[in-house]
């Protein structure tokens, strides 16, 4: 963890323009698959909000003659919760880089906000990297591989014949591959994401007689489908293929919300510490300034029963190929 880079580069606009916070917000869920793929539910009101979600199903049951009774039925819902957890960022410039107005730092320094906050939610969700202890409890596990392999929904690779039985088919003693997993428990896969290495893998996937068995689909969403499905392949480095080749799943299932969208301040009439309390710096001294931008989300799992799956902890919305 680091707290004394800054920005040395020549040229920034003394002032930021109001839209670039909601132009950082589009950006990053434009630039971020989980929040491409994920619901988005209406801004949170508060720190915490409250979703029933059913845990027991009805039954009906038929007539015992025109003289029988009729009988009842219960049915139960549960509370899961949207934790806003706030993600923050301060970037150092020196003063002096602030007299040179004809370079728009700030147009450079943006991407990289964009590109850093996207890759710390994505690994968050996915690998439970530096994850809130709130998204973990909310989420089931600490990310969605985690909860993969809760739930036995955690498949490899070299168990299968070929890419194709991994990903759409079955083993040769019947175990389901990717795709079938996810469906055997009540869902069905509207997305994966996959490492970049994987694309060689689908590209290399052939017929007997040669024709590839994935076409890229030049007006699809994204190069490669599953099933109609669509896959992408960040490149960020968020996907770690150590952990997951592909994760596929119903990506309705998972849900966040806004608290806070990106606030920004300016100040150079402050300190800047590292963990430790020491002074990294001092921006009055200094002649610095500092930008900084925060923004508050939460993301969560609620995972209601289906009539497929019954049991919560084998019911999975999404399940993980590995090596």
């Amino acid at each position: 963890m680091a707290y004394n880079n800054s920005i040395t580069t020549s040229g920034v606009a003394s002032l930021i323009p109001q839209e670039t916070a909601s132009e950082i917000i589009k950006n990053v869920i434009a630039t971020n698959p989980i929040m491409q793929l994920a619901k988005k539910l209406p801004n949170m009101s508060s720190s915490q909000t409250k979703m029933s979600v059913a845990s027991a199903l009805a039954s009906a049951y038929f007539v015992n003659g025109s003289a029988g009774l009729k009988q009842t039925s219960s049915m139960s819902w549960e509370n899961k919760y949207l934790d806003a957890e706030e993600i923050a960022v301060i970037v150092p410039i020196a003063q002096d880089k602030l007299d040179d107005s004809s370079y728009d730092i700030w147009g450079e320094v943006r991407p990289s906000i964009e590109e850093a906050i996207t890759l710390l939610i994505t690994q968050a969700v996915l690998y439970g990297t530096n994850i809130p202890s709130s998204w973990t409890t909310n989420l089931g596990a600490a990310g969605l591989v985690a909860v993969c392999t809760a739930a036995s929904q955690t498949l490899s690779l070299a168990d299968y014949d070929d890419v194709y039985g991994a990903l759409l088919g079955k083993t040769g003693a019947g175990a389901l591959g990717v795709l079938g997993a996810v469906e055997a428990d009540g869902f069905g896969v509207t997305g994966s994401l996959a490492h970049m290495s994987f694309k060689s893998e689908l590209r290399n996937c052939r017929t007997t007689d040669g024709h590839p068995v994935f076409n890229a689909d030049p007006n699809g969403p994204t190069p490669y489908s599953l099933d109609g499905s669509p896959v992408y392949f960040p490149t960020d480095g968020s996907i770690v293929s150590g952990s997951s080749l592909l994760i596929a799943g119903d990506w309705n299932k998972l849900v966040y919300a806004m608290r806070q969208e990106m606030t920004y301040t300016i100040a150079d009439q402050a300190v800047i510490t590292d963990a430790a309390g020491a002074i990294v710096y001092n921006l009055f001294q200094q002649d610095m300034v500092a930008l900084r931008a925060t923004m508050r989300l939460g993301f969560a799992l609620p995972n209601p029963i289906n009539r497929m799956e019954e049991t919560a902890a084998s019911r999975c919305p999404f399940a993980t190929l590995t090596a």
